[in-house]
């Protein structure tokens, strides 16, 4: 499909979809420069079903980005953490733990 897109562009990013274990989605597309600002006044959140999944995710997103909260216990979770991915998006994942 890359070869298929115009002026050199088959090396960007024009759609992404996110497929989670349990079928959801989150899908994004790009937006022409006209359009775009910067990231900012937002983040995206993040629910695992458990704390390995919270790890794996937390360190893909985080890789080439920037923590700016430790994935670790917290008063109501079990693992949180904050960081801004190589893009510059602000993510937050959550596990909250067993229901007791």
């Amino acid at each position: 499909m890359a070869d298929q897109a115009p002026g050199g562009d088959g090396s960007k990013i024009m759609h992404a979809t996110l497929r989670f274990p349990d079928g959801s989605l989150l899908m994004g597309a790009d937006c022409p420069p006209e359009y775009g600002t910067p990231f900012g006044g937002f983040s995206l959140s993040v629910n695992t079903k458990d704390a390995d999944e919270a790890e794996r995710l937390f360190a893909g997103i985080s890789e080439r980005g920037k923590v700016t909260m430790p994935l670790e216990k917290t008063f109501w979770a079990e693992r949180f953490g904050m960081c801004t991915d190589r893009f510059g998006v602000a993510w937050m994942v959550n596990y909250e733990g067993r229901e007791k």
